[in-house]
């Protein structure tokens, strides 16, 4: 799976520089934790691919994060479907929600890092 470059449809890259540029507080929080190869692996924000953007996505190891937030409350079974999709393609989630980034970001980067450590084995 490393580097696999997911296609996606040419509209949605307007939509991902727009998510870029607007992103939640909990995007930043996390952001801030991963950039630069943190983590000794690239992560890109808001990734287009199919129909969808991912909130931070690797292309080295097929890892997606997604933070859930309260939208994410009412949209349980698009975000099944979406993640169903994406998984066909060979991209593995690790999901956290918007109080945890908030309220216990050390737990949110155990998990990233084992799953980090877990795709690259």
């Amino acid at each position: 799976m490393a580097n696999k470059i997911i296609p996606y449809r040419a509209d949605l890259r307007e939509r991902s520089k727009y998510l870029r540029n607007n992103a939640t507080h909990s995007e930043v929080l996390l952001w801030k934790k991963i950039k630069n190869k943190a983590y000794g692996v690239q992560f890109h924000r808001q990734v287009p691919m199919l129909d969808y953007s991912v909130d931070f996505y690797c292309h080295e190891i097929g890892l997606a994060i997604e933070i859930d937030g309260g939208s994410h409350d009412h949209k349980f079974l698009y975000d099944a479907k979406r993640q169903g999709r994406l998984e066909k393609e060979g991209v593995r989630f690790v999901r956290f929600s918007d109080k945890d980034i908030k309220q216990d970001m050390m737990n949110v980067l155990l998990v990233m890092e084992n799953e980090i450590k877990e795709s690259m084995a």
